[in-house]
């Protein structure tokens, strides 16, 4: 996702905090991997185009028909199909594309409707104070309105009104625009005005609010007992192997079993219990420390040493983690290390205290996604750490899966592992657990020490180093297919890949347009602790892309062309949807226009266009109500730096861009996607 820099910069400039690389290991880059395995098989023709249930089998080479696990996956996806959608249902996509051009507004399909709604400022709760367009609200009235800078969303229906008409809306705001937020901008100099700094921290966090379709088509806002905001400041609990740890011990915790506040929350994942997961991403430049000796889980997560991203140090001295005091009770040194985790929240429950789950580890989460979770086995769950040359991580739980019967601390106990892929195909999930001999051999081996599982999961970069985790470029968003289980993930992009590491099959280098990753783990067992992998499709240009399930040598089109892949979701029918998240250079400059979203059939190899945003925004986030007839994606600093603000997004000239949800719909009531 697209950031500010490590550094302050003048209010109203951002940088591409993301593509910073904190990784100095010398594990392989996927390059180099890509790049051998093409050299010595080719790409696996058979996997990329196998046909509907065939899976490809541990040894090279392969085939076998689909085993009793995918026959689970494909009924109960029927199932769903036939209670929430409908059976048949209708061949997706088939809609005309939308081309590349630019627009000031959301551009869709003919015979679609795009409605702008849920924008930052709107009231959510408490007083409802409204929103002010010239930026005088305080910070005590944005604790109660929505956030700025959507990111990952879901909708939940409510129990005991129509489920496609009724339920609740769960986003995350990533980071915030100062220019736009406050009245004047800020000044990132001296002290920072504390309510400011009040009002910065309040538009971060997640919003969760009860929404209803009304008689006349429109959404709208219910001013129900669900409605809430959560914070950067708001208390948090801290769960799994890293509680009570003396690295979490501060001045407002002593005990080390609580923390306030989520940072910049970008992906998101929805448990089979009906929880919302909210990933922290790149919360390390929110503090900052001015030790000369820092600690290793400050310097491999890039603490800034100067100044942090927004000055809040002056103003709370929590987001100066430098020693001040004889022992960490007396000080906010362990303060950075409450961040950096997946928060379980409990939308149905408005006074419930979040969660952090540190058995899923720490690092730049990009989002959490579920593998289908299967009777009296382990919930799965994927997440990747975004940004240059890090990696992909799988948890599995300790806690089954049990029909009629949640365990609600299921994310609390586990074990953590990290994607190693092999030249040949094949990959292997390495665990980070203390207790493992194979960890500690490697760790011995690297000579790095850690003192407990609660460390490890402190300081998960530096265990996955130690094992010898594929570096990767930027891993964002993952899906699952919920027809046959395989995981696909985007790489957006990496600037750092060099020229010597590609040839004519192989991702570029530097890489400036990303691709699109997938494996299927060995047995169709999402818990094994092997896989086999392929690359679903180069992004690019009509020149400079491939859609292998179409063939080595097949293109992207005018339809299909895209940049920098980031959002990802497989809809309740299998549709994979695509969300690009471009620089504004290389929006502005390219030929992909506006970043967008894409829809592709992942079997037959059809991917067109479905919706471009306007200037200097990201599309990220989306969800649907269970009918798939009403589809909620957000728009995500719209006319950043000042692209295209004479006609600002979504209220038009002379007003200040907001963050907002778009709802897509079909006119004639149909499928979004036909």
């Amino acid at each position: 996702m697209t950031e500010p820099q490590n550094t302050p910069v003048p209010y109203g400039t951002n940088g591409d905090f993301d593509t910073e690389a904190c990784n100095t290991t010398n594990n392989p880059v996927f390059a180099d991997v890509l790049k051998t395995f093409i050299e010595r098989r080719g790409f696996l023709k058979g996997a990329l185009s196998a046909a509907v249930g065939v899976a490809v089998a541990a040894k090279s080479g392969e085939l076998l028909a689909k085993d009793a696990v995918v026959d689970e996956l494909e009924k109960s996806f029927n199932d769903n199909l036939a209670k929430n959608i409908g059976l048949p249902l209708p061949t997706r996509p088939t809609f005309a594309a939308v081309s590349t051009a630019r627009t000031p507004g959301i551009t869709v399909p003919a015979g679609y409707t795009a409605r702008s709604t849920f924008k930052w400022g709107e009231p959510i709760t408490g007083s409802y104070p409204p929103y002010r367009a010239d930026g005088t609200n305080t910070g005590a009235e944005q604790e109660q309105q929505i956030g700025q800078h959507h990111d990952g969303i879901h909708f939940y229906p409510l129990a005991g009104f129509d489920p496609n008409r009724r339920g609740l809306i769960a986003m995350n705001h990533e980071y915030i625009e100062q220019a736009y937020l406050l009245r004047d901008g800020a000044v990132l100099t001296g002290n920072r005005p504390a309510d400011d700094v009040r009002k910065e921290i309040a538009a971060h966090g997640v919003s969760i609010f009860e929404v209803e379709r009304l008689a006349n088509g429109e959404w709208s806002i219910v001013r129900g007992r669900y409605n809430r905001r959560i914070t950067g400041g708001t208390e948090m609990e801290i769960t799994g192997p890293a509680r009570g740890h003396p690295k979490l011990v501060t001045a407002w915790s002593p005990d080390g079993t609580r923390t306030r506040g989520t940072l910049n929350n970008c992906g998101t994942g929805e448990t089979p219990w009906a929880t919302y997961l909210t990933c922290e991403e790149n919360w390390a430049g929110y503090f900052v420390n001015r030790d000369a000796t820092r600690p290793r889980e400050h310097t491999r997560y890039g603490v800034p040493s100067t100044n942090s991203r927004y000055r809040w140090d002056t103003a709370q001295e929590r987001f100066d983690c430098s020693i001040k005091a004889a022992s960490a009770a007396g000080d906010f040194r362990n303060e950075v290390n409450g961040q950096g985790w997946i928060v379980e929240i409990d939308p149905h429950e408005p006074f419930s205290t979040p969660k952090k789950r540190t058995a899923m580890g720490r690092f730049a989460h990009e989002a959490a996604v579920f593998a289908p979770p299967r009777i009296l086995q382990p919930y799965v769950v994927y997440s990747g750490d975004d940004s240059q040359n890090e990696y992909i991580y799988k948890f599995v739980s300790r806690a089954v899966h049990t029909p009629g019967y949640f365990n609600r601390e299921a994310l609390a106990e586990g074990t953590l592992f990290v994607a190693k892929f092999n030249a040949d195909g094949t990959g292997q999930w390495l665990a980070l657990d203390f207790n493992d001999p194979a960890f500690r051999a490697a760790a011995s081996a690297a000579n790095v020490t850690f003192t407990d599982q609660g460390d490890v999961m402190i300081n998960t970069r530096l265990a996955a180093d130690v094992v010898g985790a594929t570096r990767m470029d930027r891993p964002e968003w993952g899906a699952v297919d919920p027809r046959d289980g395989r995981v696909y993930f985007t790489l957006t992009n990496n600037s750092a890949r060099t020229a010597a590491q590609v040839d004519a099959a192989n991702p570029r280098g530097p890489n400036p347009f990303g691709h699109i990753i997938r494996w299927r783990e060995d047995g169709d067992n999402a818990a094994a602790r092997t896989f086999r992998w392929d690359i679903l499709l180069l992004a690019g240009s009509e020149t400079d892309s491939v859609n292998f399930v179409l063939g080595q040598s097949a293109r992207l089109g005018a339809d299909s062309i895209h940049a920098s892949p980031d959002g990802l979701w497989f809809d309740a029918a299998g549709t994979l949807w695509i969300q690009t998240d471009m620089s504004g250079s290389q929006q502005s400059s390219g030929p992909f226009g506006e970043n967008s979203m894409l829809a592709m059939d992942v079997r037959s190899g059809v991917i067109r266009r479905f919706l471009s945003g306007p200037p200097g925004q990201e599309i990220t986030g989306v969800t649907s109500t269970p009918n798939l007839r009403t589809m909620f994606l957000n728009v995500q600093h719209p006319n950043e730096n000042g692209a295209g603000l004479a006609n600002a997004f979504p209220d038009g000239p002379g007003t200040r861009p907001r963050s907002c949800t778009v709802i897509v719909e079909k006119n004639d009531g149909g499928i979004v996607g036909t």
